[in-house]
């Protein structure tokens, strides 16, 4: 057995180092070493994943037991040639298929978006030449020149960087362009700590470097999220895990009764085979609820339309009815929670804490202190912050159709809009400045400084950097009265840990008066000449929508977690800000990873907070909450997000700023990437789920309401009350009407208010068997009782069916109208308006009523008899005690709960 790799990882080792351990040189490699080393490593592309075929595909759709059940039912309304019903049963069949064949396959296409990421070609040294090559020909060894604007080829290790910046958020959901180096880091840092790496498919934001490629294809840090991926087991949704379950409950059931039935009447009561058969068929039609695959689709269907209308676009029906069973939605921050817009929050001046309002880059708000505005003209160092902002700064703002955006590095399009806010100037004040000379900012130094000249012959030096880099520069600081004081270094050191324990990122500008003959910049200049003007705080605010959102969750019960790639104090400062519930305890990436799962189940239940993770651990952190028995959704944006989007219960991606590798690996797209969808989604799953329960606990009783009439009248060996055709009738007319009425259900006050339906909540439980019981007695006592009471009359045995065959559809109408108020009450006046769909579909269940019984051409082919007025208002008036009997029921029931 080999021996564990001890030696340091490459970001950990200086580049020459790194350059020896992977044996070339910063001239590159020859153009036959590259080819033998592709030979070794393959190309750099992801492996393509083995694909079934089309008809294999759509063949699968079709394995399922319910689905077996329907095309057996299929068979036998065949052999009666009901065709009406049997077109119906196979064209639910078919629909059902297409559904399944169109959303399969997403992980295909996840992990294609992932592959479309690699850039198309780079710029490399071969034989100690520049060259461009294809990304696919890059291999280990390779030495590569990054410029601005360019994708990432393959994993890189920095051999030198001039003002490198990367933007990381597809990997690490870092909000702005983190600064890269080629100084070694430690060991054991976080992905998104590692500033001597650069990663395939991130994006070079700012300056230059040379990288030597540390790993291809597979082997990158997106490689491997591709492969996470794959190997991810997608979670079933509850619901078709418990239609899955009921499917083959209710096969057993009918076969089973079905073979009793046939035994009981050939042996025992000695009955005529072919009446006896048509009698077990007839049982199993009224048995089987062919109508509610299609009905159920038709939900989730109403539920993806009027999603769409709230801007989540849904990718998987039955994920609709998953949302509405959440109880932990793990959110990404940045873009999600926030804005993804840096914004200057925060001004601190020597003796003053301003705060700064407005949204986003536009230059338009104020400067507050103590919830006051003010003004230059009241406190002069607004005029020095304002100057450094706009002057030091090589960020351009543009107001858009969109809003404003910015060009350049997002921290100082914040800055550019900060002096816009305080001089009223817009988007691009003093004008009046021209700069001669500049230093760059450069990781090195930490710092930018500016040299500018105006049309008056003053000139001035600005600087703006990380703290302790400028302060370190400055020999005194500016007083809010324009005087000069010597520099308190201890008190600025706090105000800077204030800033940050606040999420803050902190910046310093300073300045310094300047010969005008001065056109020249040199470092000289700063070392110990600057007066400080102040910090400057700034954030990446959260959505205001996204506040209100969270409070909306805790009130349903749904527990909110932010993992995030940022730092701990800005996420424990967003997640306080948002109203998180436990924002005192930061799970960090490293605490993650020393963590077996055991240990990470029991912390992350009570932890809202995770902070600088990677993808791995983001998929840890799902299964450990689904560990719990919790229905788990996960938003995210990123390439770093879509293995946990896969294996969450309902993954929701942002649509606006989403990778498409993210986007086709959830269930859910947000089109407004806002995270107040969410909730709108998650209240419109509960509507949907209720309108599923609400079709089920109406189909099932009345389904075996009717088979029970077939089987008592087996049984006790009398004619049956409802012919087999009758059934077929009222099972084709109210299943394909009123059923579906019920898809178009509008919420139920208190819908957001009842905390999240539990994970093992089973589909029959014991409260819909109980009403299953209820309602079937009930339906036997009255359809029986009207049968009797016809025959008592001496009505003839067809107008005794019939009569008792209208009883039976008052009943379900009856039933339709107490299953629509499943969480309220029935008997009120609101309820009983119903909705227009609910109205319209009994109105068509009444017009076919009628025409099967009075319409001489329909009493042929169904063996009616015209029903007398009294008879018809006694069967109504049975419909009304059948409700109070239900509704009283009900009642009692949720007293006692």
């Amino acid at each position: 057995m080999p021996s564990p790799d001890t030696s340091p990882p490459l970001h950990a080792l200086s580049p020459e180092a790194a350059l020896d351990r992977l044996e070339t040189s910063a001239s590159g490699l020859s153009t036959a070493e590259a080819a033998g080393r592709q030979a070794r490593h393959g190309a750099n592309l992801l492996p393509e994943p083995a694909q079934r075929t089309p008809a294999l595909r759509f063949l699968r759709q079709f394995h399922n037991v319910l689905i077996y059940v329907l095309l057996g039912s299929a068979v036998v309304t065949a052999a009666l040639h009901h065709w009406v019903d049997t077109g119906v049963i196979l064209a639910v069949v078919l629909i059902n298929a297409v559904i399944g064949f169109v959303q399969e396959g997403r992980a295909e296409d996840a992990m294609a978006a992932i592959r479309r990421m690699l850039a198309p070609r780079a710029s490399v040294l071969r034989d100690g030449k520049r060259q461009s090559l294809d990304v696919a020909g890059l291999v280990p060894g390779d030495i590569v020149l990054v410029e601005p604007g360019a994708l990432v080829p393959a994993d890189l290790r920095l051999l030198d960087a001039h003002a490198l910046k990367v933007q990381e958020a597809v990997l690490t959901g870092e909000s702005v362009p983190v600064e890269k180096t080629a100084a070694p880091v430690a060991e054991d840092c976080a992905l998104g700590d590692r500033s001597s790496m650069l990663h395939s498919g991130t994006m070079i934001a700012a300056g230059t470097g040379t990288a030597v490629v540390t790993a291809t294809g597979p082997a990158t840090q997106i490689g491997q999220i591709s492969g996470m991926l794959a190997r991810v087991e997608t979670v079933q949704t509850p619901l078709l895990v418990q239609m899955d379950r009921f499917a083959r409950w209710l096969t057993a059931v009918i076969l089973a009764v079905g073979a009793v039935l046939l035994a009981y009447g050939s042996f025992v009561r000695h009955l005529p085979f072919g009446d006896l058969f048509m009698a077990i068929v007839g049982l199993s039609v009224a048995a089987i609820p062919e109508g509610l695959p299609a009905v159920l689709t038709i939900t989730l269907a109403v539920g993806v339309r009027t999603m769409a209308r709230r801007n989540a676009i849904v990718r998987q029906l039955p994920a609709i009815e998953t949302l509405g069973s959440v109880s932990v939605i793990c959110s990404d921050k940045t873009g999600t929670l926030t804005r993804n817009v840096m914004t200057v929050a925060s001004l601190a001046a020597s003796g003053q804490l301003y705060s700064v309002d407005g949204e986003g880059y536009a230059p338009e708000g104020g400067v507050l202190w103590h919830d006051s505005q003010v003004s230059p003209e009241e406190h002069a160092v607004l005029a020095e912050f304002a100057l450094a902002a706009a002057l030091c700064n090589d960020a351009l703002l543009r107001d858009t159709d969109t809003g404003w955006q910015v060009e350049g590095d997002p921290m100082e399009g914040a800055l550019m809009a900060l002096a816009g806010k305080i001089t009223g100037a817009g988007p691009a004040p003093f004008r009046q400045w021209r700069r001669t000379d500049a230093i760059p900012f450069d990781a090195a130094h930490r710092y930018m400084a500016t040299l500018h000249h105006d049309h008056e012959g003053h000139a001035c030096l600005h600087v703006k950097g990380a703290p302790e880099a400028v302060i370190a520069l400055c020999r005194d600081e500016r007083r809010d009265g324009g005087g000069i004081a010597p520099l308190d270094r201890e008190h600025w050191q706090a105000m800077v840990e204030r800033l940050a324990a606040e999420g803050q990122r902190v910046l310093a500008v300073a300045q310094r008066a300047m010969p005008p003959e001065k056109t020249v910049l040199n470092k000289t200049d700063l070392d110990g000449q600057l007066t400080l003007i102040g910090l400057v705080g700034l954030i990446d605010p959260p959505r205001p929508e996204a506040i209100a959102a969270v409070a909306e969750c805790r009130g349903a019960g749904i527990r909110v977690k932010m993992i995030t790639g940022d730092h701990a104090a800005t996420a424990r400062a967003i997640g306080r800000e948002i109203g998180l519930q436990n924002v005192a305890q930061v799970l960090t990436g490293a605490e993650i990873e020393a963590m077996d799962d055991a240990a990470l189940a029991a912390a992350v239940y009570e932890t809202d907070i995770f902070a600088r993770t990677s993808p791995a651990h983001k998929l840890r952190l799902v299964t450990a909450l689904q560990s719990h028995g919790l229905t788990v959704a996960m938003t995210g944006d990123g390439v770093n997000d879509a293995p946990a989007l896969k294996r969450a219960d309902a993954g929701i991606a942002m649509g606006l700023t989403g990778s498409e590798a993210a986007k086709q690996a959830a269930a859910v797209v947000l089109a407004d990437d806002n995270f107040a969808s969410i909730v709108a989604a998650v209240r419109e799953g509960r509507t949907v789920y209720d309108n599923i329960k609400k079709v089920i606990s109406w189909t099932l009783p009345t389904s075996t309401g009717e088979a029970m009439t077939v089987v008592v009248a087996l049984f006790a060996g009398m004619a049956l009350p409802i012919t087999p055709v009758q059934i077929l009738w009222v099972n084709l007319i109210t299943a394909g009407t009123l059923g579906l009425a019920l898809a178009f259900e509008p919420p139920e006050e208190g819908t957001m208010r009842r905390a999240p339906r539990p994970r093992t909540e089973p589909l029959l439980s014991g409260t819909l068997v109980w009403h299953i019981a209820l309602v079937s007695t009930l339906f036997l006592a009255a359809v029986f009782g009207m049968y009797f009471h016809a025959i008592a009359r001496g009505q003839p045995v067809a107008l005794a069916q019939t009569t008792a065959m209208n009883t039976m559809v008052i009943l379900e109408i009856f039933h339709l109208f107490f299953i629509r108020n499943i969480h309220g009450t029935s008997l009120t006046l609101k309820a009983a308006r119903g909705t227009p769909v609910i109205w319209a579909c009994v109105l068509i269940v009444a017009g076919a009523q009628c025409a099967i019984t009075y319409l001489p051409a329909m009493q042929s082919i169904f063996h009616t008899a015209p029903v007398p007025f009294a008879d018809g208002l006694l069967a109504f008036g049975i419909g009304i005690v059948f409700l109070v009997l239900l509704e009283g029921e009900k009642q009692l029931r949720r007293r006692k709960a």
